[in-house]
C-alpha cells in the first residue's frame, strides 16, 4: 500500500510557541493532537509527505505543484524571523504526477510558479513533524477553483503515483475549518459557520468523504470555510482504500475551527471509491427519461464532436425547419455539476441559420470561453447543456422598461458593449442586471449608457 496514512490538520500560526506567546495554551486540545498525529507519522517513517494547502499557488482553472528541489519558509509575515524551516522536495514523484495529469490532460502541473517559499499552512505542519521524524522528501500541492470533482481526482492521481513508484507515502491535508464561529472573532458570527463545523467534523469522525465532495458552494461560502478542497484531494488519495477513521480533536475558542483527524489505511475497499459513484449519480439525475430537445442536442452534438476531434460537427438531418430556416443570435451554455463551464454567444445572427450559429457557439464555449480552460473528454459526460435563441433587440428609454425575468438586457458606451441573459441564478433586480452587463463591458458603474432589451428562448 502506497498511501499508508492521511490526516487533517489546522493551521493557526500562534500554535507555533515562538508565533503564540502563550496563546496556544487556549488550544491545548489541538496542539496535544497534532503532536500525536507527528508521532504516528514517525512511526509510519515515509519517504514522501504529500502536503495540500490552501495557501500555497491557486490559480481558478489549475492546480499548481511546486518545482524544483528545495523550498524553505519562515514566520516572518507573523513578525518572527528566527523560527525557520527547509524542506527536500521529492523531485521525481512531482515529474511522475505532472506527466500523468498531462497524460490524461487533467489541468495540474508546475508552471506558473509564484511563490516557491513555504506558505504557513505548509509550514505548520511539517513543522510539527520535523519534531518527531525528518526522513522524508515532500510534495506541496495547492487547490484551484475547480469543483470538488476535480479535486477529489487530483488525489487519485497521486495515489496512482505513489503506488507506481513505490513511495511509502503520508498525505496531509492542511486546512482550518469556519472563520465565523464568534461574534468577538477576527471575523464576525454566521450561523452556518458552527453548522459547518458541526457537519465537516462528523464526516470525518465517520470516515465519511463523501460528505466532503456535497457541501453546497453557497452553505461553504457563508460558512467561510477553508480547507474543504484540501480535504476533497485527501479523499481521493484514498479512493477505494479501507481506511480507520478517528476525530482527534476539534477547538474553535477563537473564532475559527480547528479539527485534527487521522485515516490509517487498512486494506482496500472498492465501495470506497466515492468520487466515481457521485459521478454516476449525477449523471442518472441528468439523464430524467424526459424528450430530449433538438437545439440542445445540437449543441452537445457541437461540444462532443469539437472536443474529441478538433473538427466543427455537421448538421446532422431531421432537425425542424426552424433551425434551418430562422436566423438569430443565440448563445450556448455549459454547466459541469452547477457550476458554469463555458458560455458564448452571438446577439445578431453571423450565420445562414440558428443551426449553424449554435455548432458554432458550442465550439466557443467549450474551447474559447476566456473565463475557463478548454473542456477535456473526461468532463463530457458531465456537462449540461442550455440554448438561448434571441429575439428582437429594441432600445428602451429607462431601466422601468426592463424585466430580469422576462428580458436580457444589453448595455453600450462608446464601442463598448455588454450583454447579460434574462432569468439568471442570483439576478434579482434591474440595477444588479444592469450593474453586471456594465461590468462585462468594462464600462464603470456610474457611467450613463444606452440600453436595449431582448427576449429569449430557452432550451435546456
Amino acid at each position: 500500500m502506497a498511501i499508508e496514512a492521511a490526516f487533517i490538520v489546522p493551521h493557526p500560526p500562534l500554535i507555533i510557541p515562538s508565533v503564540g506567546k502563550g496563546q496556544e495554551r487556549g488550544i491545548s486540545k489541538t496542539v496535544a493532537a497534532y503532536r500525536k498525529v507527528a508521532r504516528r507519522i514517525a512511526d509510519i517513517a515515509p519517504d514522501t509527505i504529500v502536503v495540500s494547502s490552501p495557501h500555497a499557488t491557486l490559480y481558478r482553472d489549475y492546480f499548481h505543484v511546486s518545482p524544483g528541489a528545495h523550498a524553505k519558509g519562515d514566520m516572518g509575515r507573523f513578525y518572527v524571523w528566527n523560527e525557520r524551516l527547509e524542506v527536500d522536495y521529492d523531485e521525481e514523484f512531482v515529474a511522475a504526477l505532472c506527466a500523468a495529469t498531462a497524460g490524461d490532460g487533467f489541468p495540474a502541473g508546475t508552471g506558473g510558479e509564484r511563490e516557491p517559499e513555504l506558505d504557513h499552512a505548509t509550514f505548520i505542519p511539517l513543522w510539527f513533524v520535523n519534531q518527531a521524524y525528518a526522513g522524508y522528501r515532500a510534495v506541496r500541492v495547492g487547490l484551484s477553483g475547480l469543483d470538488a470533482l476535480d479535486h477529489y481526482q487530483l488525489g487519485v492521481y497521486i495515489a496512482d503515483v505513489a503506488e507506481r513508484l513505490g513511495r511509502r507515502t503520508v498525505y496531509i491535508a492542511s486546512g482550518d475549518l469556519s472563520h465565523v464561529l464568534k461574534a468577538d472573532g477576527p471575523y464576525g458570527f454566521e450561523p452556518e459557520g458552527p453548522r459547518f463545523d458541526e457537519q465537516v467534523t462528523q464526516a470525518m469522525a465517520d470516515g465519511d468523504f463523501e460528505r466532503f465532495l456535497t457541501f453546497d458552494e453557497d452553505f461553504c461560502d457563508a460558512a467561510a470555510e477553508c480547507g474543504l478542497r484540501s480535504f476533497q484531494i485527501m479523499a481521493g488519495a484514498l479512493d477505494g482504500r479501507a481506511v480507520t477513521h478517528e476525530l482527534l480533536s476539534y477547538e474553535g475558542p477563537f473564532g475559527v475551527g480547528y479539527a485534527v483527524a487521522a485515516f490509517e489505511v487498512t486494506g482496500e475497499d472498492p465501495d470506497r471509491r466515492f468520487g466515481q459513484r457521485l459521478r454516476a449519480r449525477m449523471r442518472e439525475e441528468h439523464d430524467d427519461g424526459q424528450p430530449t430537445d433538438p437545439y440542445v442536442d445540437l449543441a452537445r452534438l457541437s461540444v462532443e464532436t469539437y472536443v474529441t476531434t478538433g473538427r466543427p460537427a455537421k448538421i446532422p438531418e431531421g432537425l425542424p425547419d426552424e433551425m434551418l430556416r430562422q436566423r438569430a443570435g443565440a448563445f450556448v451554455s455549459l454547466k459541469e455539476h452547477g457550476r458554469l463551464r463555458g458560455c458564448i454567444g452571438t446577439i445578431a445572427p453571423t450565420t445562414s441559420c440558428v443551426a449553424d450559429e449554435i455548432v458554432n457557439n458550442g465550439i466557443a464555449a467549450c474551447s474559447r470561453d476566456p473565463r475557463f480552460s478548454p473542456v477535456r473528454p473526461d468532463e463530457l459526460p458531465d456537462l449540461v447543456y442550455s440554448v438561448d435563441v434571441l429575439g428582437d433587440v429594441e432600445p428602451v428609454d429607462s431601466p422601468d422598461e426592463l424585466d430580469v425575468r422576462r428580458y436580457g438586457v444589453i448595455v453600450e458606451n462608446g464601442g463598448r458593449r455588454g450583454l447579460l441573459l434574462p432569468n439568471l441564478e442570483g439576478v434579482f433586480d434591474v440595477d444588479q442586471q444592469i450593474a453586471i452587463a456594465k461590468q462585462k463591458a468594462g464600462i464603470d458603474v456610474s457611467e450613463p449608457c444606452r440600453l436595449s432589451h431582448f427576449e429569449v428562448v430557452r432550451h435546456t
